[in-house]
């Protein structure tokens, strides 16, 4: 049944049956290959431009290797693995940044896109033909016959996370990995759930424990050095800048599907070189002239305050966009030259959350569990957020007076001189 073997720098090779490979060939598979996994951290990483195509690839073997660490035959589950392949199917370009970040769209794996999406197209015939549609619907879309169906690629520590860490530290040059034994401690709890098993003989397994917190470790690390890297942050904000701008030029989400990185970028600057906003942005990130932070707020501010700005600034678009346009008129900027940035107020590591057994008969999050570094990691996970004013390079001048003038409008300090001289850290 095996179709064909593709060799991958992570896992070696990689065979999938027959029916996973004309899956592969179509073209809104082949698609994911122009989509870089990282958005824009190749700006910061120039080796960071692996894509959601071998990320899927790898998904997909892992998936496999745990299913048969479960004692399952994978090809009487040829969904399963069919729904780990096409976990990402939905995904338009820098896609975390639009839906998650910034909140230009909602997110890519709603049951809403994936009905639109995955029905439609060489795909949906593939898919069709080998009688594959309506289960990898339900087992995407949230409604799988078990539980483990879906959890064993999208659950909280998964084929997904397995996988999107070690090749995301590989390809930024970072050598940080984690114990691939930790596969084996995968098990089926009595309701078809996935759970960690941390118990032999009635006594807790330390080396079990040790190697969750690693894998929670690296997530942090990455974390910290890569997806909220500032620069890869800024420049995320400048592309999604610009998206909001071609929106207002009668864009819509549909335009983007087809899209990958490099098209989107493309269309971007040459259907709308007359808008000032994306001719400003785009011509920038292609000249790798990042903005620049002017201003930060941090966690320091207490949850009741961050709430606030949450609501006024990630939440409201109008409100965000509003700010922009007070501060731009007072600091004397053009449109597109300051851009604020405000994320989610959940900071959360939920991978913390993974089923652990380590009780006869009990099985809860790892959350439960009095770790100390645990409790550290999703401290430190917290400390995160940020809430940004970029500023482009060109305005470098006006710097202080873009300070002065977000210090007045948030009615908070900048806490970024603090944050480069490493005082924020010392005060944790």
């Amino acid at each position: 049944m095996i179709g064909k073997t593709f060799r991958d720098p992570i896992h070696g090779d990689i065979s999938l049956p027959r029916p996973l490979v004309e899956i592969c060939d179509t073209a809104e598979v082949q698609r994911m290959r122009g989509i870089k996994m990282l958005g824009t951290a190749s700006l910061v990483y120039p080796g960071a431009t692996h894509t959601r195509f071998e990320h899927s690839l790898g998904t997909c073997h892992l998936t496999k290797r745990l299913m048969e660490n479960l004692g399952m035959d994978p090809h009487d589950h040829l969904a399963v693995l069919a729904s780990a392949l096409l976990h990402d199917i939905t995904h338009i370009p820098f896609g975390h940044t639009l839906e998650d970040e910034r909140r230009v769209f909602q997110r890519h794996d709603t049951p809403e896109r994936l009905r639109h999406f995955l029905p439609r197209g060489g795909l949906g015939q593939k898919l069709k033909a080998h009688k594959l549609l309506d289960p990898v619907l339900a087992i995407l879309g949230g409604s799988p016959d078990k539980a483990w169906h879906s959890e064993v690629f999208s659950g909280t520590v998964c084929a997904d996370l397995l996988d999107y860490l070690r090749r995301d530290a590989y390809f930024c040059g970072l050598p940080q990995s984690y114990d691939m034994r930790i596969l084996s401690m995968f098990r089926l709890s009595e309701d078809g759930s996935l759970y960690l098993e941390a118990l032999k003989n009635g006594l807790v397994r330390q080396d079990v424990l040790s190697e969750v917190v690693n894998l929670l470790r690296l997530r942090y690390f990455l974390s910290e050095r890569v997806y909220f890297h500032h620069t890869k942050t800024a420049s995320g904000a400048m592309i999604s800048r610009a998206v909001e701008a071609a929106l207002e030029h009668g864009w819509q989400l549909r335009d983007l599907e087809t899209c990958g990185d490099e098209v989107l970028l493309h269309r971007l600057q040459q259907e709308l070189a007359d808008d000032p906003i994306v001719s400003l942005l785009i011509g920038q990130l292609r000249s790798h002239q990042i903005h620049k932070r002017a201003y930060v707020i941090t966690r320091r501010i207490g949850e009741e305050r961050r709430r606030e700005l949450v609501e006024h600034y990630h939440k409201d678009a109008a409100g965000r966009r509003q700010a922009e346009l007070d501060i731009s008129r007072r600091c004397k900027l053009k449109p597109g030259e300051l851009i604020l940035y405000c994320p989610a107020f959940g900071m959360q590591l939920k991978e913390a959350d993974m089923r652990v057994r380590l009780r006869e008969r009990e099985i809860g999050p790892l959350s439960s569990v009095a770790l100390p570094e645990l409790q550290i990691l999703r401290e430190r996970h917290q400390d995160l957020w940020k809430f940004y004013a970029f500023l482009a390079p060109q305005c470098s001048a006006k710097l202080a007076k873009v300070s002065q003038a977000c210090e007045e409008h948030f009615r908070e300090p900048n806490h970024l001189p603090a944050l480069q001289g490493g005082q924020l850290f010392l005060d944790l």
